[in-house]
């Protein structure tokens, strides 16, 4: 019988071998804990606010607010004990609407309550006093800035929009684009930005303690909020942000109300 090469034994073991080996060495199998990723808390949207209340958000202002709102940035301020205009903080809730009037109590005596008669004094005789002269009345500040010799056109060109015309709440006067918007009267910057719907880039200046006047629609706006600026004064260039053609709308408003702005501005001619 063929014994079996020496060679053939050598390599089967050789292979029991390496066998042996890889089973007495291979690594443990570990069960590794599922871990959950970190759950992202959920934001709370913020409750509703009621009727006549107003929750500020980033990038309101006092002013602004007013405009919004139609009332006078004064009254809000009272209302809201507000000391500081420009220290509003997103997240606040003010109240933007007049605050109901307190009801005065009155006491309703007795039907049975007696009133003791007395005989009336009789008056002493009094020379007639003589009438005062009339006084004329001395003009307020607010007075003379609603005189209209010091209002100006903040833009020359044809009337588009009337006030009322559609619900209007100014003028519409047509111009060319990078046209000079000018300041209608000299008054303080209170906003200059684009956070009113429907107006585009939008400039409010502050004339007294009851007036406003607003230019809406501008392409570029050339001052800055707290600036005092001149009668006349370029504040803004025409423009068609946020309306369908190049225009100006301008406003006017007393008291947070809107007005004609022709009652004010000079007869064009």
């Amino acid at each position: 019988m063929t014994r079996p090469p020496a060679r053939l034994f050598a390599c089967l073991l050789a292979a029991v071998l390496a066998g042996c080996a890889s089973t007495h060495n291979s690594a443990p199998i570990r069960e590794r804990a599922h871990t959950a990723p970190d759950k992202v808390a959920a934001v709370k949207p913020l409750p509703p606010v009621a009727a006549g209340y107003y929750r500020i958000v980033p990038g309101d202002t006092l002013y602004k607010i007013a405009f919004e709102q139609g009332q006078d940035s004064l009254d809000l301020a009272a209302w809201n004990n507000i000391v500081d205009p420009d220290r509003i903080r997103s997240g606040e809730v003010l109240r933007v609407r007049s605050p109901p009037k307190p009801v005065i109590a009155t006491r309703a005596l007795p039907a049975t309550a007696m009133v003791e008669a007395r005989p009336l004094a009789r008056p002493a005789t009094t020379p007639p006093a003589s009438k005062p002269e009339p006084t004329v009345p001395t003009p307020l500040a607010v007075v003379e800035d609603t005189s209209p010799d010091i209002w100006s056109w903040p833009l020359r060109g044809p009337l588009l929009a009337r006030f009322g015309d559609d619900l209007s709440k100014g003028i519409d006067i047509a111009g060319s684009r990078g046209m000079p918007v000018q300041a209608a009267a000299a008054g303080r910057v209170v906003y200059a930005g684009s956070g009113l719907r429907g107006y585009g880039k939008l400039i409010i200046i502050r004339h007294g303690k009851t007036l406003l006047s607003a230019y809406a629609h501008n392409a570029r706006i050339l001052v800055s909020e707290g600036q005092n600026v001149a009668r006349g004064q370029a504040v803004g260039e025409v423009g068609d942000s946020d309306t369908d053609r190049v225009k100006l709308h301008f406003e006017i408003r007393e008291r947070g109300k809107p007005v004609d702005p022709l009652i004010y501005l000079p007869n064009a001619g």
